[in-house]
């Protein structure tokens, strides 16, 4: 048997600290991740559970992409497994830019939990391929972890690409509206030919994001 060693590693920062506190927490990523490798560890969990009011999460596609090339950068990278526990990935395109930035697996485990809410609550009432004896929960996270995977397929396939090995880091994207700096640090060797923003205002497009989550107007009862 193997004995593999993982290591959850907390992707989320104080809100309040704004773009400094964006990029103290990804260099904090970076440091936790070489520390965690040369204890032995095998499989490194990025995870943004834990938010709340105070606290708001690196973006999962940053955290992934930046924490994958700070690998590949100090030659750790086929040292670790990394696996993104993340709320944010739902649609396929989600997943596909983690797969392309480097993810080894992902668990979407909000979206996992919306499904549970939505049978629940009665808004799902039917689910296809449904065994008798069965959780309805089981066959939904079934049902769409498979058309996940159909989805991807897909994606790889117009890229030309028959094996998740192959896609797996090898970012075959072009960035939208973010600026050379930002790239180079965190997204190396994606083009970017238009430029744009930098981590300052994805900062702050997370902060607004996080502000509607967690309004401050009191609530009257």
């Amino acid at each position: 048997l193997h004995d593999f060693r993982s290591r959850t590693l907390s992707t989320i920062y104080p809100v309040a600290d704004g773009a400094a506190g964006l990029e103290r927490a990804m260099n904090r990523l970076f440091t936790e991740v070489d520390e965690a490798i040369d204890l032995g560890n095998s499989f490194i969990i990025l995870s943004d559970r834990g938010v709340d009011k105070d606290n708001a999460q690196i973006p999962a596609a940053l955290a992934m992409a930046g924490v994958h090339h700070h690998l590949v950068r100090n030659g750790k990278r086929t040292r670790v497994a990394l696996i993104a526990e993340s709320g944010e990935p739902r649609e396929i395109h989600h997943f596909a830019v983690l797969l392309g930035y480097g993810a080894d697996a992902i668990n979407p485990y909000l979206a996992i939990e919306s499904i549970d809410s939505m049978l629940r609550s009665r808004v799902l009432k039917k689910v296809s391929g449904h065994r008798p004896g069965e959780p309805a929960l089981t066959a939904a996270v079934r049902n769409f972890i498979k058309a996940a995977n159909k989805g991807l397929v897909k994606v790889m396939s117009k890229m030309g690409i028959s094996t998740v090995q192959s896609y797996r880091g090898a970012q075959i994207f072009e960035a939208v509206g973010l600026n050379q700096t930002f790239i180079d640090q965190y997204f190396t060797s994606t083009a970017t030919r238009i430029e744009g923003v930098g981590l300052d205002m994805i900062e702050r497009e997370t902060a607004k994001r996080h502000r509607n989550a967690f309004p401050s107007r009191v609530v009257k009862r």
